[in-house]
């Protein structure tokens, strides 16, 4: 078997488990409403990986659905919920509920919030929706904390100042780090991130040439 239709097999699986046992306790459905996200992110990401991008895009889309279910009773401040959302609509090549979930993100304050992921979670808005110059803040704010990835920040922030040979070096580290990494997200070595940056970038015809066995064919 092709080892990326075993990690599909395993991630539709681990969906379909936790799908048929969601709990009525919120604080218990909101952590299993995640593991189904990131399950079905898992199918997405190995279906990219297999070329299948149709299918892919409906299970990140189930993805992104089962994340902002999750959001209403999680913990304040748990900007991965509203993050895991958008990346999985852009990593779908789905700008319009995109822009739906990055339109969501700034509506619940990311803008406002004083943390590296909330600042991340608005710089990942702003660009979506084009607002380069509102991201820039964002950007720069992230640039200058050290609990943050300095090459993810080099990248978003070159994105928003249109700096094409900046962003090229920048997401160059970020694929780098993810090659030299021994763990991933349930155990699917894909660069997402990069992916992610990249559809940003490409938005503004500024994508970088990559090849990776961490990035889709």
């Amino acid at each position: 078997m092709d080892p990326w239709t075993g990690h599909l097999r395993r991630a539709e699986a681990r969906y379909r488990d936790g799908s048929a046992r969601l709990p009525d306790e919120p604080d218990a459905r909101q952590r299993q409403l995640t593991r189904t996200g990131n399950a079905a992110y898992a199918a997405g990401l190995s279906l990219l990986m297999l070329d299948r991008r149709g299918e892919a895009a409906d299970w990140l889309g189930r993805a992104a659905e089962a994340y902002r279910q999750s959001y209403s009773d999680a913990p304040p401040g748990s900007w991965g919920r509203p993050i895991a959302a958008l990346k999985a609509r852009l990593l779908a090549d789905d700008f319009a509920a995109a822009e739906e979930e990055a339109r969501w993100a700034l509506g619940e304050g990311a803008a406002d919030s004083d943390t590296p992921i909330g600042r991340y979670a608005a710089a990942l808005a702003l660009l979506t929706l084009g607002r380069d110059e509102d991201a820039r803040p964002a950007t720069s704010a992230l640039r200058e904390r050290e609990d943050f990835p300095q090459d993810v920040a080099d990248a978003l922030a070159t994105t928003a100042a249109e700096d094409p040979v900046g962003y090229v070096y920048a997401v160059e580290s970020v694929l780098e780090s993810f090659e030299r990494r021994e763990e991933y997200l349930e155990d699917i070595p894909v660069a997402d991130t990069v992916l992610v940056l990249q559809a940003l970038a490409g938005r503004r015809a500024m994508a970088a040439e990559l090849a990776s066995p961490l990035l889709p064919p």
